[in-house]
């Protein structure tokens, strides 16, 4: 017999998709923002597109798990502050900045999971909200930072007529500023700068345009060549300040040398955690677009959003105050072996 008549249609093969990723050819969902500060962005989440039910991507899982240990972290910073009266110096002020910054940052890590998985049927509106939480609270991240090497820049420079300058007042209005500079940012993708409607001209970071990220990456870069600049003159200062003790005290040697080593470890752990964290994830998002694959962008984005988990270890709890409240606050006492000594210029 001959063929049938008329032809029957032949089905099409349902198109593969990766768990969580999408299509090979969407640019990749873009789950957390910028740090940088205004800084650059941070991924959460694989690529863009329809997502199978049921379908978790495991890099979403690690960022939301991720956002959930860096909001505990930076709320119990917050708490410590909050509830101890002696902690209200510019230098407190400032890190509760930082540490507000990245509890919102954490946050919106996981705000980001529950859009792209939980919220049926997808909400452009939760999403561009999503992404502007991040944007602007990793750039508030970035600027806390930028804004404490500054502190600790003019601590040292005028060292003499420091705290008299510089009054709570000054610095609520400069951390106020700041933060609504940072908000600006975040409100960039909510008022139409977004790629949701013209796919081709997204980033590696969904719905956050081309042009918006290298701007961001830009920015990122200046702000941490500035960071740098600020912590030479910072560790040069401090030096010059422990030579002269050591010369007003006739310290041996080995002294002023340990004081040079400790200064030199703290700048590095600082600067180090701080490049090796952000400058990857800032570089490839200079360079990259949406039809790289999404594992890159997770894979350079996840230790960025660790950033904001290690800054309370190196800015709060390394503090010899923060860490006298939290034994109060934990054991009701503070241990024989606690040494309250108070930051001196060596320390860095």
């Amino acid at each position: 017999m001959g063929d049938p008549w008329p032809p029957q249609p032949q089905q099409q093969q349902p198109q593969q998709r990766l768990p969580g990723l999408g299509n090979a050819s969407d640019p990749p969902a873009w789950p957390s923002a910028a740090a940088a500060a205004p800084g650059t962005a941070a991924p959460g989440g694989g690529g863009g597109g329809s997502i199978a039910t049921g379908s978790v991507s495991p890099w979403d899982i690690a960022l939301c798990a991720t956002g959930t240990a860096v909001a505990g972290e930076n709320a119990l910073v917050l708490a410590v502050l909050f509830y101890t009266p002696s902690l209200r110096a510019p230098m407190f002020l400032l890190i509760g900045s930082l540490a507000l910054a990245d509890l919102l940052a954490g946050l919106g890590l996981v705000a980001n999971f529950a859009v792209r998985y939980l919220l049926r049927p997808p909400s452009e509106a939760a999403e561009l909200a999503a992404a502007g939480l991040l944007l602007a609270a990793f750039s508030a991240s970035v600027c806390s930072l930028l804004a404490i090497t500054v502190d600790r820049y003019l601590s040292l420079y005028n060292a003499l007529t420091y705290h008299s300058e510089r009054t709570l007042g000054f610095t609520c209005a400069m951390v106020l500023l700041m933060w609504l500079l940072c908000l600006g940012v975040g409100l960039l993708p909510l008022l139409g700068w977004n790629c949701l409607r013209d796919q081709s001209s997204c980033s590696i970071l969904r719905p956050v345009t081309k042009d918006n990220a290298a701007v961001l990456a830009v920015t990122f870069l200046l702000l941490f060549a500035l960071m740098m600049q600020l912590y030479l003159q910072i560790c040069k200062i401090a030096f010059r300040h422990a030579q002269q003790i050591a010369v007003q005290h006739q310290f041996i040697a080995t002294a002023q040398a340990g004081s040079t080593r400790k200064g030199l470890s703290t700048l590095s752990l600082i600067l180090g955690t701080f490049a090796l964290c952000w400058i990857p994830f800032a570089i490839y998002s200079l360079v990259a677009d949406s039809s790289y694959p999404a594992v890159y962008t997770y894979s350079l984005a996840l230790p960025a959003t660790c950033n904001s988990l290690i800054n309370p270890i190196i800015y709060a709890f390394r503090n010899p105050d923060i860490q006298k409240s939290l034994w109060l606050a934990c054991c009701g006492c503070i241990p024989s072996t606690f040494s309250s000594r108070p930051r001196t210029s060596s320390d860095v």
